[in-house]
């Protein structure tokens, strides 16, 4: 895990030092820059797989890769596609970079992970993001040099007309722009057996230990690390899941929650690792805790969506928690997204309306929860895993019938997951109703009180026909000003604040 930038032009080495000093967060443990084939490539590196071997920029031949991520089926990619190759490395980096030189851009589509990378090259720039947009990349421009980073702040003194590089797709200075993946269509990510039983599926109970045996190995490839690991557990379903199945997989395991004093994610957090026995570790937070923070979180998070921010503090407390300890960690995002967890998905009647809703939030994660998660994880040197959205988890959730997740006639949010893992987790976790993080942990109004209090009807109404009128922005209430404010304090230039708001593609 690390930060990436870079440009396609040579000897821009000046302008990558400055980016990269701006990612230093995302990568500790060292940093590189070097000019290859007509462009410059710029790395910080969080050292996870070959600690010592693993600095990049990684060369071989004429091509050299930056990369951002983790392939968890690389040993495997090696051992099939390239056993005549001299490894130089323990790393998933050579391998991706081999598999490029064997199969063109087309390579991404062996990768199982997550990852936003660079390669350069005699045959032009090469870049790609993972299915998901598990991480982050974004692109700039000066003239015609294309420059491109990990994050939005380490672009904006160095080019203008930022751009999210899009998820699921991959870009050849040669070829242009290529979409590789789309969320819903992409049942061949499962092996043939389960395509199979979703066929043959009549019954919900049916699919429940299939539910259980795509997790469990998304869970375990995710173990993969040559350095300490841990769990984010707030109580709730989804996460006390994920450590249920890690601790199959692990001798130690290190659970970490957050919230202020008696909330309720801390109380059921602690239930859940003495049933499943694992060392566990909390800090609890007050409201100026909050307030002496919210800075750094909005610097590091870069966005000021409200629903985003407030659960964005509890996320940079718990990174920080989790960071004293471990360097990676995983998490229970995209559970929600994929079994119909939110209150409001209880309005679809029809399950086409519901799945097509699914899809939909799936495919917006990017810049919603996985920003987040990334974000706060790398302001603090930490890497966040996520199982639920392995591409074969997301392939069998949204290849079940939408029938099976409708609420109605009594029937629970996530009734299928609750179901699957009723006989191994305590009932009173296995039915505890969905709660937000930023209410579970207690910080869900606060901001929001705050702003109601110290902007006035009409200095909002002012600020907000600015902004629709510089940059089509719609300023949803207070508590978005009072973000944007502080958020303005650390960005001086409003041209980055229309990304910030995720209106533009690459």
């Amino acid at each position: 895990m690390c930060g990436i930038a870079g440009c396609n032009r040579p000897e821009v080495t000046g302008d990558l030092e400055k980016m990269l000093n701006t990612l230093r967060h995302r990568g500790p443990d060292g940093s590189g820059c070097d000019s290859v084939v007509g462009c410059t490539l710029g790395h910080t590196r969080l050292a996870i797989i070959d600690v010592a071997g693993g600095h990049q920029p990684i060369f071989s031949d004429q091509h050299a890769i930056t990369f951002n991520g983790e392939i968890y089926n690389f040993q495997a990619l090696r051992q099939r596609h390239l056993p005549d190759r001299p490894a130089h490395t323990r790393t998933d980096t050579e391998v991706i970079l081999q598999l490029y030189q064997a199969y063109g851009p087309r390579c991404v589509e062996l990768l199982d992970g997550m990852f936003a990378l660079a390669i350069a090259g005699p045959d032009g720039l090469f870049l790609a993001r993972d299915p998901i947009g598990i991480k982050p990349l974004y692109t700039a421009h000066r003239g015609d040099e294309l420059y491109f980073a990990s994050e939005i702040k380490a672009l904006k003194d160095v080019a203008t007309d930022i751009r999210e590089f899009p998820p699921g797709y991959w870009y050849h200075s040669r070829l242009g722009l290529t979409r590789y993946y789309m969320v819903g269509q992409d049942v061949s990510a499962l092996d043939g057996n389960i395509v199979q039983e979703l066929t043959r599926f009549e019954h919900e109970g049916q699919v429940l230990p299939v539910i259980v045996r795509t997790l469990r190995d998304a869970v375990h490839k995710r173990l993969m690390s040559d350095v300490p690991l841990g769990i984010s557990l707030s109580g709730g379903l989804d996460s006390s899941i994920v450590a249920l199945l890690a601790r199959d997989g692990l001798d130690r395991v290190e659970t970490f929650a957050v919230g202020v004093t008696d909330s309720s994610d801390l109380i059921a957090a602690r239930d859940v690792a003495q049933f499943l026995g694992t060392q566990h570790h909390e800090r609890v937070y007050d409201q100026q805790d909050m307030l002496r923070v919210l800075p750094q979180v909005l610097y590091y998070l870069e966005s000021f969506d409200p629903a985003l921010v407030r659960s964005a503090i509890p996320n940079y407390f718990l990174a920080q928690l989790s960071a004293e300890y471990v360097k990676v960690f995983l998490t229970g995002e995209g559970a929600d997204e994929l079994y119909a967890g939110y209150d409001y998905l209880a309005r679809f009647e029809e399950p086409d309306a519901l799945h097509g809703e699914l899809i939909h939030i799936v495919s917006a994660l990017h810049n919603t929860n996985l920003q987040r998660a990334d974000r706060m994880s790398m302001a603090h040197g930490l890497e966040a895993r996520v199982p639920f959205l392995d591409v074969r988890s997301i392939a069998l959730a949204l290849g079940l019938p939408a029938l099976w997740k409708l609420r109605g006639e009594g029937r629970p949010a996530k009734a299928l997951l609750r179901r699957a893992f009723a006989d191994t987790l305590p009932a009173h976790i296995v039915n505890r109703p969905k709660e937000k993080f930023s209410k579970g942990a207690g910080s869900s109004d606060f901001v929001a009180q705050l702003a109601d209090e110290t902007i006035g009807d009409t200095e909002f109404a002012a600020e907000r026909a600015r902004m629709a009128q510089t940059w089509s922005y719609h300023l949803v209430n207070k508590e978005a000003l009072y973000y944007y404010r502080t958020l303005r304090e650390s960005y001086q230039d409003d041209h980055i604040f229309p990304t910030m708001g995720h209106s533009r593609s690459l």
